[in-house]
């Protein structure tokens, strides 16, 4: 049985912050054991002084796509002010903590260095260091397990929000983890305490704990998608479809000029261990080719345990480039820069994917990540 950060820090954890005033970093994720949010137990809780919501990408209550900026508000249950950390700013300014002691981040993180909640959680404590603030984070499971790493470090010169430290595509630690990690490595030297989970083990997988999984996003809906998404994220780089607008996003893979069952038959003579390819046909509802035809492929997880997800993404663009050379590109982001190049944390990869040799990419990450797995092994809270 897994307990989680927030069912401790309620239980007793709230001890320490009686008394001061509490601002909360959270979304439709935050929620305890029994699917009741934090923001309620907070609110409720006769100990506890919330003052003060702050909002991640997808908003508060998760009613925002992917990329789409959040507005600042009034949560309109509480009536707290409910500060955006995906707008104009996304770390908090002296202003939005004014009211504000101690923060106490709870969020749902999904294992990948792609994904916002962790820098955002950066930024956080840049901003408790600069203006005198305490952070709590309360932890919550890796859910593709905390034991496998893949991919390399993100590369200086291509550093973003979908990229911003250098951690491997998959880095095998909790969000508590991290927040040591980011403290001690990376400079985030901020006043900061963790409340660890009870009953997690390096081996789990979301699905072998006791909790519901919340999708952390629209486009997270099963553990299976935060499975492959270390891999098939990258196709948000490119001119591919990765599903997003269907029902299997980062699960269906495609696009108008994709032959389904050609691509299935070269991927999967490929051997990739762990996944299996089906070709598909399927209409994006938003996003790349709304409204289109795609012909393409759903990955199927044969074995979790045996799947390197990086590798099975990158050799599906490797083999659409390979395939259709003439209508594959690589897309650049409202700043022209290579979006492939900032989810890749490096422009190697792409050259080798255009050379066919993105086996390389692979074989040079291990390195990275043998040099990684010494480092982050001093901030594992879970053997």
């Amino acid at each position: 049985m897994v307990r989680l950060g927030l069912d401790i820090f309620l239980e007793k954890g709230y001890k320490r912050v009686e008394g001061q005033r509490i601002g909360l970093v959270t979304n439709m994720t935050g929620v305890n054991e029994k699917l009741q949010p934090s923001i309620d137990l907070f609110t409720e809780h006769p100990a506890i002084h919330l003052t003060t919501l702050y909002a991640p990408e997808h908003g508060i209550r998760g009613d925002a796509k992917e990329g789409q900026e959040v507005s600042s508000s009034i949560d309109a249950k509480t009536g707290l002010p409910v500060y955006s950390l995906y707008g104009e700013t996304r770390k908090p300014s002296q202003e939005m903590l004014a009211d504000v002691d101690v923060l106490v981040f709870d969020l749902q993180d999904i294992g990948s260095r792609y994904y916002t909640y962790i820098y955002t959680m950066a930024y956080v404590m840049e901003a408790c260091m600069e203006y005198g603030k305490k952070l709590i984070v309360l932890d919550r499971p890796n859910p593709v397990s905390g034991l496998n790493m893949e991919g390399n470090l993100v590369e200086p010169d291509v550093r973003s929000f979908v990229g911003l430290l250098p951690i491997p595509n998959r880095h095998g630690m909790t969000i508590g983890e991290l927040a040591w990690l980011f403290k001690k490595e990376f400079a985030y030297a901020c006043d900061l305490s963790i409340v660890p989970m009870e009953g997690w083990k390096r081996r789990m997988y979301f699905d072998d704990t006791n909790l519901f999984w919340i999708p952390p996003s629209p486009n997270v809906p099963v553990v299976d998608t935060a499975i492959l998404y270390p891999g098939t994220c990258l196709l948000e780089g490119t001119n591919v479809s990765e599903g997003r607008g269907t029902a299997k996003p980062f699960e269906w893979i495609g696009a108008p000029f994709i032959e389904g069952q050609k691509l299935a038959k070269v991927y999967n003579d490929k051997k990739i261990p762990g996944v299996l390819a089906r070709p598909v046909s399927f209409v994006p509802t938003y996003q790349k080719h709304e409204g289109e035809i795609c012909g393409g492929v759903q990955l199927h997880i044969e074995n979790r345990h045996t799947l390197h997800a990086l590798r099975a993404g990158v050799t599906l663009v490797e083999t659409i480039a390979a395939l259709y050379p003439n209508q594959f590109q690589f897309i650049e982001n409202e700043n022209g820069k290579c979006f492939f190049d900032l989810l890749a944390g490096t422009k190697r990869l792409r050259k080798y994917i255009l050379a066919g040799e993105a086996e390389k990419y692979i074989e040079e990450g291990q390195q990275e990540l043998g040099k990684f797995k010494k480092t982050r092994k001093k901030y594992l809270l879970y053997r």
